[in-house]
């Protein structure tokens, strides 16, 4: 099993900051809606630190708050890109470090907040909008999963 001590500390923070930013595409891909999103990413984080047990290194990335600082970024778009490369940069450090269990869960961890972060909000009268669809999409990709 793979643990925090496994890493160093910028690999570990490497490995924090991938699922906030998989949210954070997800809440700017449409207007409106931030709170109920936000607190969606909340309860997915919850709900995973209650499955306590599964696997040790999404405890420990569970069990750290997450943060992300959107406020360096000056467009949603350049938030898109950054977001979705320091996903792309968790998962190569995975891939090396950790179980191919692990990066599974980790992965899956990430596209249920995804998912769960497109669906609190109703905009336009759908319950996932066009652009959260290819936020989604575009997280998929960065995971290296193709379904």
């Amino acid at each position: 099993m793979t643990s925090k001590a496994d890493f160093s500390d910028a690999e570990w923070d490497v490995v924090l900051e991938g699922p906030p930013s998989a949210g954070m595409i997800v809440i700017t891909a449409a207007k409106g809606g931030m709170f109920r999103e936000t607190w969606a990413m909340s309860k997915v984080y919850a709900e995973a630190r209650r499955q306590h047990g599964a696997s040790e290194l999404l405890d420990a990335i569970v069990a750290a708050k997450p943060e992300m600082d959107h406020t360096k970024y000056h467009t949603p778009d350049e938030l898109k890109q950054k977001s979705l490369q320091h996903i792309r940069d968790a998962v190569a450090l995975l891939e090396r470090k950790a179980t191919p269990e692990e990066l599974d869960a980790y992965r899956s961890f990430m596209l249920t907040m995804a998912n769960r972060v497109a669906a609190a909000h109703k905009e336009g009268g759908v319950s996932v909008s066009a652009s959260e669809t290819e936020a989604v999409r575009d997280i998929t990709a960065a995971l290296g999963k193709t379904t």
